[in-house]
């Protein structure tokens, strides 16, 4: 850890940003593997997030001199945790993170690495050594040599070697994840084609393929989270095409639904994958003139508008925001997939924020027969 941070972290006019500073600091460096020996440290070089898992690239040190060069890989579970509950069986204390990326020349680079519990992360964990021989012909402190091996916490994967040997040029990495090859207490083995799974939920993103309203073409699948270790974007929206959609979040039933092609609301998708944490998309939504997204609720997921220009209607559950539900009238709206329910019908103007937590219920309307409505939004996954 670089010793200005200490001196930063306490500063009192920089004492907002602590809570900033606060991963900068520490990376839990005192629990990475190896430090159950006071021997060896660690120099964290890099980490990303995604959901529940963190990648992060370090180096390693043995009685002071460079030992390896390190890719470490935490996974909570969360996501595989449900799966393998809905085939009646539980996680135990390892499972099988894939892992894929790109050389800088381009070849594709695939590994397959057991993932074991760790009590002092609260988290599934290996650590992948680019060497694992002792420094100068000594040996290994015991407790981290009993990590050591092909399905140890401390690991070493040839294929990986050439990645390994400049981590700084790895930029992405796709992972996912499965339950260990045999369950545990049964001891029966679990066939790919039976096993519990997590490959981002099987997930999509969304690209301007086709201007046509809606469709699939604008849609591709993926199976890996993808972990982006670009450390900076300057975007142009106006340089991102927006996908079309045709009475989005609307069932036919909805009076508000139109069949003729023209309730249209359009969305620039700027950042989708990219983003880290739980963090799904930023995107720019354009309500074009008398069209309407339909009201729907969020179960297990945040989303903020932010009103960037135009003026129209928005829609908010009839109590989800106690100050709004005494200012503002009560009306039925359809809601997506869940039939009419009286919500709050609230005028809304550019610097308006509308922000749902889980559970809540949201829609946006322009009412304006010229103008354009358009917000920027960000999605969230909470739980």
């Amino acid at each position: 850890m670089d010793p200005r941070f200490a001196d930063i972290y306490s500063k009192a006019d920089n004492e907002i940003f602590n809570i900033v500073f606060f991963p900068d600091r520490i990376y839990h460096a005192e629990y990475l593997n190896a430090t159950v020996s006071q021997r060896y440290r660690y120099n964290v070089t890099e980490v990303r997030n995604k959901h529940d898992i963190t990648f992060m690239k370090a180096q390693v040190y043995m009685d002071g001199q460079f030992l390896a060069n390190v890719f470490r890989i935490e996974y909570q579970g969360t996501r595989l945790i449900e799966t393998a509950r809905q085939k009646g069986r539980l996680l135990q204390d390892g499972l099988i993170g894939r892992l894929s990326l790109t050389l800088p020349d381009g070849r594709p680079v695939n590994a397959t690495v057991r993932l074991c519990y760790c009590n002092w992360v609260r988290a599934f964990q290996c650590e992948i050594w680019d060497n694992l021989d002792p420094v100068n012909g000594s040996s290994h402190h015991f407790k981290v040599l009993a990590q050591m091996g092909l399905n140890g916490s401390v690991t070493h994967i040839p294929a990986l070697d050439e990645a390994l040997q400049d981590p700084g040029n790895v930029k992405v990495v796709n992972l996912s994840f499965r339950e260990d090859y045999t369950d545990v207490p049964f001891g029966y083995q679990i066939s790919e084609q039976d096993t519990s799974q997590d490959c981002d939920y099987f997930r999509s993103y969304q690209v301007p393929n086709t201007t046509q309203p809606s469709a699939q073409q604008n849609t591709v699948s993926v199976d890996s989270y993808m972990i982006d270790f670009q450390r900076g974007w300057f975007l142009n929206a106006a340089n991102v095409q927006p996908v079309r959609y045709s009475n989005a979040m609307m069932e036919e039933a909805n009076p508000a639904y139109v069949r003729n092609g023209t309730n249209i609301v359009e969305m620039r998708w700027i950042l989708q994958r990219e983003m880290g944490g739980n963090i799904v998309y930023f995107h720019q939504v354009t309500i074009t003139p008398g069209s309407f997204e339909g009201v729907h609720q969020h179960i297990g997921s945040e989303e903020l508008y932010y009103i960037v220009s135009g003026e129209g209607v928005a829609y908010m559950g009839e109590n989800d925001d106690p100050v709004s539900s005494k200012l503002y009238p009560a009306v039925r709206q359809e809601i997506y997939c869940l039939g009419p329910q009286p919500v709050r019908e609230i005028p809304v103007k550019p610097g308006n924020v509308i922000y749902t937590k889980s559970g809540g219920i949201h829609g946006i309307r322009n009412p304006s027969a010229t103008t354009d409505l358009v917000f920027v939004a960000f999605g969230y996954q909470c739980s």
